[in-house]
């Protein structure tokens, strides 16, 4: 539900570049330090992005809040950091949400702190459902 294999030229720089981060400093680090050398390697790759990207939050119409995801990648996808053991299904939620807050497509869930590199591609659940009800689509 949300994830799918979704495999293009953005999203596997993006990865390829959190495989860079990773394997240079492992795990046991801070969400921010991987946000601020994650920054680095994309400037190296030339892949544009805005960090900590500010998004108004509404209920029923009323601005009630913001929430910033860590990344926003070429105005098409977002990232969303973590340095945990293990990933939660709330981490999944929280990344969905923030595809539906911020009116994308698609992002990255990536955990930079289990011994490994992990990865989830997310597709934003609203999207995706008018995908499947329109015909023209299938």
């Amino acid at each position: 539900m949300g994830t799918e294999d979704i495999k293009d030229d953005l999203t596997y720089n993006i990865i390829g570049c959190a495989m860079k981060v990773h394997s240079n400093l492992g795990n046991g680090f801070q969400e921010v330090i991987y946000q601020r050398a994650l920054a680095i390697e994309l400037q190296k790759a030339s892949i544009g992005y805005q960090r900590e990207l500010e998004m108004p939050i509404y209920y029923d119409e009323q601005h009630i809040g913001t929430r910033r995801a860590d990344f926003i990648i070429e105005d098409d996808v977002m990232v969303e950091l973590k340095a945990v053991i293990r990933m939660e299904d709330a981490h999944l939620a929280q990344g969905l949400n923030y595809l539906v807050a911020y009116k994308l497509d698609r992002g990255l869930l990536i955990n930079f702190g289990a011994k490994s590199l992990e990865v989830k591609r997310l597709l934003n659940p609203r999207t995706r459902n008018q995908d499947k009800s329109n015909p023209e689509n299938q």
